[in-house]
């Protein structure tokens, strides 16, 4: 029955907008079966020129028809499988003859000519099984009906189909170039840098041709419409229907027929409607990324793993019809990360740590005795950097850590820690550190949460200021200095010198206002004040305090930019 039905529909063929007009063998017989859709139940007509797509339940084969009329006609089909392999087979069979026994003209009845049509078994031409992009062409096909079966023994999967008999002149797939290759041209460690020939498409015949590269871990894809369906990408594919209801061939774009107001625009890809289908998910593959480039034959992809093997894909689409070419992928593996030098670190002794931007340092502490707790003292020198420490494997600390800041974890007897130092983003990172098993050995001093320098804007006079700080219960030694700066001096330039880690013993002696021993035991009370005398009228004045610990390490609270009254 089904072979019967597909004749009749070829007279919906006309409303393509090609001029050609595929022959059927009684227009005015067509047109009057045509009405009654009954005969057109579950049936399949592939028109000329439009690449339709589809959807396969697995172990349901389904069947499309086309009518040649003419021998010696050019033939050319394609079809894609997307997600899964196809089962293939396109065969030919004579049409049934149109007129009755009695010679009266008149068409034979409906059921007669599909009784001819069955009855008859049709010559294979071509079968195919896989999950290429397969093609059957023939510069001279015979006349008949063509019947192309479909099957897919895998899982339910969307493949496409393209038919033409003007191959020569419709060339909607993209040409590829004489070499379909993708080259790797560089490699780095998150890095890949791809080039290809353009196609000729573009080059030679001038058509709108775009590049897309696909990237994953996976595999190499054959076709773009394998990779939407990877990607649960709803728009590029005919829906799934829903079990039971079969198409229905008067939905035209359904069908890859266009509608009424498509009448006047190009052959080429046509979307099906969705109305008949179930949702699928359209939520993309986190190792799946699909990115169009336009006609660019160069492309360097970023931000990927260093040493983990990608598979790369590219595929040429002529914008105009939608319809793809893959090139021959390619696979490259990204270049390992440099080999991070381990710095072991000593019981109680600080141990000076450079980060280059984005970079990480990896330390090692390995106690010599037995212990009940370890101590991780850490002095930022610049901007905030991360802290992680792992012992035996097992994470226990992650923080950023700006300043200065000490960190106590449970000790272990024999355990080995491995701590990892993260930069900043912004710049280089600077820091000091320091782990022991002795709680009481502490080369820091202890800060307050607040290390800004407050200064008393009513006590200015022309040649002094007066200034305040916080200072901590723990006795500690403080030194304050002086630098006269230029009225110019900006904060900006205040913030690139703010180098914590710079000790007094950096600056100059001149510099040097004065030292002193300073706590209290009432944390609220812990503040002192300091005139700095002997200063120029109208000038301006860089102060630093730097809190110095038992250890005779250092540690600067943030500088605090002055200027003396002009006028007094």
């Amino acid at each position: 029955m089904l072979l019967l039905r597909c004749p009749l529909l070829l007279l919906l063929l006309p409303l393509s907008s090609r001029p050609q007009k595929l022959p059927t063998r009684d227009e005015e017989l067509f047109q009057m079966q045509i009405r009654d859709k009954a005969f057109f139940h579950d049936s399949s007509v592939i028109p000329d020129g439009a690449e339709i797509s589809s959807y396969l339940f697995r172990d349901t084969p389904k069947r499309y028809f086309f009518v040649v009329e003419e021998d010696n006609t050019p033939l050319a089909v394609t079809v894609t499988p997307c997600d899964a392999p196809l089962e293939w087979k396109l065969s030919v069979q004579e049409l049934p003859e149109e007129t009755s026994g009695e010679g009266s003209g008149e068409p034979e009845p409906l059921e007669q000519q599909k009784q001819q049509i069955t009855n008859e078994e049709g010559t294979e031409l071509f079968s195919y099984k896989g999950n290429d992009v397969e093609y059957f062409v023939s510069s001279s096909s015979p006349s008949g009906l063509y019947q192309l079966d479909l099957l897919s023994t895998e899982k339910d999967t969307h493949f496409k189909v393209y038919a033409t008999t003007t191959p020569e002149s419709d060339q909607p797939y993209p040409e590829l170039p004489y070499d379909p290759r993708i080259d790797v041209t560089s490699l780095g460690r998150t890095t890949v840098t791809l080039a290809w020939k353009p196609s000729p498409t573009a080059s030679l015949l001038k058509q709108p041709i775009q590049y897309c590269i696909v990237i994953n871990k996976e595999h190499n894809f054959k076709s773009l419409c394998a990779v939407e369906a990877k990607l649960g990408s709803d728009d590029a594919f005919m829906m799934a229907p829903k079990p039971g209801l079969d198409f229905s061939p008067f939905d035209f774009a359904h069908f890859g027929f266009p509608s009424d107001n498509n009448s006047g625009k190009d052959r080429g890809f046509l979307k099906s409607s969705s109305k008949f289908g179930r949702q699928m998910s359209s939520k993309p593959r986190v190792d799946l990324h699909k990115v169009c480039i336009g006609n660019k034959n160069i492309f360097t992809v970023s931000d990927l793993k260093p040493d983990t093997q990608y598979y790369f894909d590219m595929f040429a689409v002529n914008t105009n019809s939608n319809m793809s070419t893959a090139y021959v992928g390619t696979f490259a593996r990204t270049k390992e990360e440099a080999k991070q030098k381990t710095v072991e670190l000593k019981d109680g002794k600080v141990t000076d740590v450079f980060i280059k931007r984005k970079g990480a340092k990896f330390l090692r502490f390995a106690p010599v005795s037995s212990h009940q707790k370890v101590t991780f003292s850490v002095h930022s020198c610049l901007d905030a950097v991360q802290i992680q420490v792992r012992r035996d494997g097992k994470l226990l600390l992650s923080q950023n850590v700006e300043g200065v800041r000490q960190f106590q974890l449970r000790g272990k007897a024999k355990a080995k820690y491995l701590i990892r130092l993260k930069g900043n983003k912004k710049g280089a990172s600077m820091l000091k550190i320091l782990a022991t098993t002795r709680p009481n050995k502490q080369s820091f001093p202890s800060l307050p949460e607040d290390t800004r320098i407050k200064a008393f804007d009513k006590l200015r006079t022309c040649s002094s200021v007066t200034v305040a700080w916080l200072g901590t219960q723990e006795r500690n030694k403080f030194c304050i200095y002086k630098r006269e700066v230029d009225d110019n001096y900006s904060e900006e330039q205040k913030k690139r010198e703010q180098n914590q880690c710079l000790g007094p013993d950096t600056r100059k002696k001149s510099e040097k206002v004065l030292c002193k021993y300073f706590h209290s035991q009432n944390i609220q009370k812990a503040v002192t004040t300091e005139t700095i005398r002997g200063l120029q009228p109208g000038k301006s004045y860089l102060l630093d305090v730097y809190v110095i610990g038992h250890g005779g390490h250092s540690v600067k609270y943030q500088s605090k930019l002055v200027k003396t009254r002009k006028f007094c």
